[in-house]
């Protein structure tokens, strides 16, 4: 994996949500996890909607293994954990 663009990663010192947003996501405590969710979040950070990031907040709630599982694909993703922000990022990963 590549370093993003530094533009693309550039919050704001006023927006304190995404600045935490992109901190917990690229520091999740594994790196596959940060690698993962850290890079999706690096790559959309600037267009994501209110919406969006407390998907997200919600979330990173979830266990670190759980998360690594249903995103390589180790697991599939249950119907009852498979919110539109977890599709979302799983699809981002199989291009």
């Amino acid at each position: 994996m590549t370093e993003p663009d530094q533009a693309q990663t550039d919050v704001p010192r006023d927006d304190p949500r995404r600045r935490r947003l992109l901190f917990r996501a690229t520091h999740r405590g594994t790196y596959e996890n940060d690698l993962l969710i850290g890079g999706f979040v690096r790559d959309h950070l600037n267009t994501l909607t209110e919406a969006d990031i407390e998907a997200l907040e919600t979330l990173m709630e979830r266990p670190d293994p759980d998360l690594a599982d249903w995103l390589t694909g180790r697991r599939p993703i249950a119907p009852e954990d498979a919110t539109p922000m977890l599709l979302r990022i799983r699809a981002s990963l199989v291009r």
